[in-house]
């Protein structure tokens, strides 16, 4: 039998309410995202339409997991965040760390977004999201 691990309804409602407050408060975000560690989308919020964005929170997840590997394998502990900075844009990939349900946000910004205020933005949703979490164990 497997045990499912997807958040409940009150959690992923909650974590939507924190990812809308960093797309109202920080300027230069496009898109974000709630995704599952397995790879789903949980919530997401936009300024510009990202396509195929259950591809995105596969691959996201993905790459945190890769990322999480290569920093045990140089003796680095406790991933929490990514990021990557392109031409166009930002990506950033922030591990949620949810006691029951650990999550990851994505954000997709433009060039010139305010990174330390994003940061902060994040961190403080991520604790939030791991805040509540405490009240939903695992079923």
């Amino acid at each position: 039998m497997l045990l499912k691990r997807s958040a409940p309804d009150a959690l992923i409602n909650l974590a939507q309410q924190s990812i809308e407050e960093i797309l109202r408060e920080v300027s230069g975000v496009d898109f974000i995202m709630l995704c599952s560690t397995d790879g789903f989308e949980l919530a997401s919020i936009h300024k510009k339409n990202v396509p195929n964005s259950g591809k995105l929170a596969a691959v996201s997840s993905s790459i945190l997991a890769m990322v999480q590997a290569f920093l045990g394998e140089i003796n680095l502990n406790g991933c929490q965040n990514i990021t990557l900075d392109a031409e166009n844009g930002k990506a950033l990939l922030t591990a949620v760390p949810s006691p029951n349900h650990p999550m990851l946000i994505v954000a997709l910004t433009s060039k010139d977004v305010l990174l330390g205020h994003l940061l902060l933005a994040i961190k403080k949703a991520s604790e939030q999201i791991a805040q509540a979490d405490q009240n939903y164990p695992i079923k």
